[in-house]
């Protein structure tokens, strides 16, 4: 039987300190197997399994985040702009762009997507959506977080 509290523990600094991961095992579990196991509803569930991870990060501060996605491998997370409703983020690194040029069935970024607009609920308060965009162009991808209220 699943022990639901469980999973609902929140993770701490030094579990995450103490993993690493490198290689391509990580892509293909992410943009092959994942898809192929969650089927045509894979986007919505990766998007609430980053909501959910965020949730047992407990961040308080745009830094933190931006250092998790660095220590998750994910890449560089920046701040571009903050509007009225809407915060606009940037993220770099040679695996976006590597992962660009594969010849992966599909590359998307909904875990980050949902794990950063969740981040940004906790720190400001209120509800917030992400949005991603690839772009190819200059090999990133931006994160439109709007807040919803």
């Amino acid at each position: 039987m699943n022990d639901m509290g469980k999973n609902r523990q929140i993770i701490d600094r030094t579990t995450i300190d103490g993993l690493h991961t490198s290689g391509a095992g990580y892509d293909i579990l992410r943009y092959i197997c994942l898809p192929d196991l969650l089927g045509k509803e894979a986007s919505p569930i990766l998007y609430i399994m980053g909501k959910n991870l965020a949730r047992k990060m407990q961040l308080s501060s745009v830094e933190e985040v931006i250092d998790f996605f660095d220590k998750l491998g994910w890449g560089h997370l920046q701040l571009i702009k903050e509007k009225r409703r809407e915060m606009i983020w940037e993220l770099t690194a040679e695996h976006v762009q590597l992962r660009h040029q594969a010849n992966l069935p599909q590359v998307e970024y909904r875990l980050e997507a949902g794990f950063l607009a969740e981040a940004m609920q906790q720190i400001k308060g209120v509800p917030c959506e992400g949005l991603e965009e690839a772009k190819s162009k200059n090999s990133s991808v931006q994160f439109n977080i709007v807040y919803t209220k």
